[in-house]
């Protein structure tokens, strides 16, 4: 044999191996591309066989829930200004909510509340009644226009929880409810789901001075110092310090610039506790047009807040954290 023909049939050979190893390799990449598929739409049945053929689960909420029913419930105090559709939206859902013992709306007009309304509300509160309990509907009238009304003392409040938030925003009940029992786990802490961070500054001209941050900040470190009371829970007793005891001169402050109350809530409550606030992870829905906070300037106005109360309180109380309270039953991994 020459060696052009041994030459030809060793070629020949290399290329059936090839060929051959090609197929092969083709033949292997589809078994585990079906194996690996196999092996996902299985662990999927078996996670959803598992997650409905466990009463236990089921009924550990249960008993939790009833737990949890058995304590007394939270006020729902609500922040309004001339919005009486979202306001009734607002309510209307609200009232569905089975832990919440009464609503205190902060009615700040210089009209009081029309009858056609209140007879609204009152009727759709008799229609969510559970159980022979209706739930308490009261409007907090005040005399003056002031951002400050919203944390004004309420005496008679028949529960120690107050969840304060504002008629544009809403939640599902069973998110405020894990929110609620978040605070009874620590009632002195402010518990809510709108966070916001301080940072201070690094300059050297700007010593012991601090910038207000909002919710991409707090996205992008993981960190955030403070929960805004448009949706947040707290103790009553801080209705209490916020009218007697917090300095005059920030309640005229927050007055007059019409910013910055629930600044100096998270200031008040953390100066008390010297423990950070809570943020509880929910899905907020926005029923209203924007606020404050889209005007101009606003991250401006709310660091110059933040300042201002550094000075009045001595010093700056509020605490960092990177924690987030999430109700692991609705998720499918945490």
């Amino acid at each position: 044999m020459g060696g052009g023909d041994v030459s030809k049939e060793m070629g020949t050979c290399s290329l059936a191996y090839r060929r051959g190893d090609q197929k092969l390799r083709k033949f292997v990449t589809a078994r585990s591309t079906k194996f690996l598929l196999f092996c996902c739409i299985a662990f999927a049945f078996v996670t959803i066989v598992c997650r409905s053929s466990r009463p236990w689960v089921n009924s550990s909420i249960a008993v939790a829930d009833r737990v949890s029913g058995s304590r007394k419930g939270y006020t729902l105090l609500m922040n309004t200004w001339k919005r009486y559709d979202l306001l009734k939206k607002s309510v209307s859902h609200y009232a569905s909510c089975s832990r919440l013992d009464s609503i205190h709306i902060v009615w700040s007009e210089p009209n009081p509340p029309s009858d056609s309304l209140k007879e609204y509300l009152q009727n759709v509160l008799k229609k969510q009644s559970r159980d022979g309990h209706e739930v308490e509907l009261r409007f907090d009238i005040n005399k003056e226009d002031s951002l400050n009304n919203r944390f004004k003392e309420i005496k008679d409040l028949k529960t120690d929880a107050v969840f304060s938030i504002d008629d544009d925003i809403i939640f599902p009940c069973h998110t405020v409810d894990f929110a609620f029992n978040v605070w009874e786990s620590a009632p002195d802490t402010m518990v809510g789901f709108v966070p916001r961070v301080h940072w201070p500054e690094k300059s050297n001209d700007k010593a012991n001075y601090y910038t207000y941050s909002g919710w991409w900040s707090v996205w992008w470190s993981g960190t955030y110092s403070m929960v805004l009371s448009k949706a947040a829970f707290f103790h009553k007793k801080y209705l209490s310090l916020y009218t007697n005891s917090m300095p005059a001169s920030i309640r005229e402050f927050t007055t007059k610039n019409r910013n910055c109350e629930d600044i100096a809530m998270s200031f008040l409550v953390a100066n008390a506790t010297n423990a950070p606030a809570i943020w509880v992870k929910g899905k907020i829905y926005e029923i209203g047009s924007t606020g404050i906070s889209s005007i101009g300037g606003h991250t401006e106005k709310r660091t110059h807040c933040v300042n201002r109360f550094v000075a009045e309180f001595g010093k700056m109380p509020l605490v960092y954290s990177s924690m987030k309270a999430v109700d692991s039953r609705n998720l499918w991994f945490w």
